[in-house]
């Protein structure tokens, strides 16, 4: 086995790596998406509270900025066909890797592949809303079927096109959401990268945020149910830059170049509010000690819901909301367990700086 890693080290480097130690500033809001592997786009107010957390000086206009006009970052169907928002400069890196995805008939299913295919054609050039791409692809492959896929169901018959870079998400009109081609919609040529290079690459970029991982970890935050054996392939594909460690009895891997670092943390003494579907919530561990396992629902629910998290010193210490009235904003929290006096202020002043994002006054703040 490997060096041995305490999770106190492993959870206060990776709170450095996400940018929730010490914040990065507004100029940096595509760097930070990437360094976090992307955001979870379901929610889109999730993916800019998730960069609020992690940024200082963030405009609340600052996400559909980067997305519709500067066009810095791109919305698509990603890691595990989840929706995310990805860096448009690293597009072609993720989009190598998508295209070994194995799932939602991205691999050897002719009919989705003949779907796709209708889809960039369809979209080439042009930014469609769901209806009029359903009309489209049905006219020009004379397939009822093909229609009826797109109209009836959100997603799942979009995703293949989506993980071979043929739709990306563009700016809506009104309440109807739009689509267009990547290489239609994005400033400059998606640089292609061969498969093979590009997974050592992903996995390189997972370790770079979520460190200490298993296989299973990154199977999980990849393609969703644990498939250790992916997981393996992963890991050995990164295998020249990666070092084995034990951390909480277990074998897993860090990229070695931040072994030191990770053997060097000690805890900052930060309390952040992460919103639902926080990145850091998502790629963690589940065999690292966030919480005690009897609050595992609290945090995970049904559904798929991730809930909103105080995070003290890397440990999730609680769940929390927030409602608007108007001008005024009300923030609840929930804490697992009693909390540190520091911790509590810093939670408070947490809340404050939300209300300053948000546009709002803070009425009221309860610690539950």
């Amino acid at each position: 086995m490997g060096t041995t890693v305490s999770w106190e080290q492993a959870l206060t480097w990776r709170m450095a790596r996400h940018r929730l130690t010490h914040r990065a500033t507004a100029a940096d809001l595509a760097k930070v998406t990437g360094d976090i592997c992307g955001l979870h786009a379901q929610v889109m107010s999730c993916a800019e509270l998730s960069l609020w957390a992690r940024i200082d000086g963030l405009d609340r206009d600052a996400v559909r900025q980067a997305l519709w006009v500067h066009r810095s970052l791109v919305k698509l169907w990603a890691a595990r066909g989840t929706l995310y928002l990805l860096p448009t400069a690293e597009l072609g890196v993720w989009l190598a890797a998508l295209g070994t995805m194995p799932k939602f008939g991205n691999t050897g299913q002719p009919e989705i592949d003949d779907l796709a295919a209708a889809i960039g054609r369809a979209l080439t050039g042009r930014v469609l809303s769901r209806a009029d791409l359903a009309a489209e692809v049905e006219r020009s492959t004379g397939s009822a079927m093909f229609g009826e896929w797109l109209r009836g169901s959100w997603g799942s018959y979009l995703k293949a096109a989506s993980f071979r870079g043929l739709i990306c998400f563009a700016p809506s009109a009104g309440t109807q959401v739009r689509f267009t081609a990547p290489a239609t919609w994005l400033p400059g040529p998606i640089t292609r990268h061969e498969p093979a290079e590009v997974m050592s690459a992903i996995t390189r970029r997972f370790l770079g945020g979520y460190a200490p991982a298993t296989p299973e970890d990154l199977t999980r935050w990849w393609l969703g149910p644990p498939r250790p054996r992916q997981g393996a392939a992963m890991l050995a594909a990164a295998s020249d830059e990666a070092a084995e460690v034990t951390v909480g009895g277990k074998r897993a891997w860090v990229l070695a170049r931040d072994l030191p670092g990770m053997l060097s943390a000690t805890p900052p003494g930060i309390a952040r509010l992460l919103p639902a579907f926080d990145p850091w919530v998502i790629g963690a561990a589940r065999h690292a000690p966030l919480f005690d396992p009897p609050h595992l629902t609290s945090v995970y629910r049904p559904q798929g819901w991730i809930s909103p998290v105080l995070l003290v010193n890397g440990r999730i210490a609680g769940t929390w909301k927030h409602t608007r009235n108007g001008q005024r904003l009300a923030v609840e929290t929930e804490p697992l367990g009693r909390l540190p006096a520091w911790a509590q202020e810093q939670l408070h002043a947490e809340a404050e700086r939300l209300a300053v994002f948000l546009g709002c006054v803070l009425a009221t703040y309860s610690l539950g």
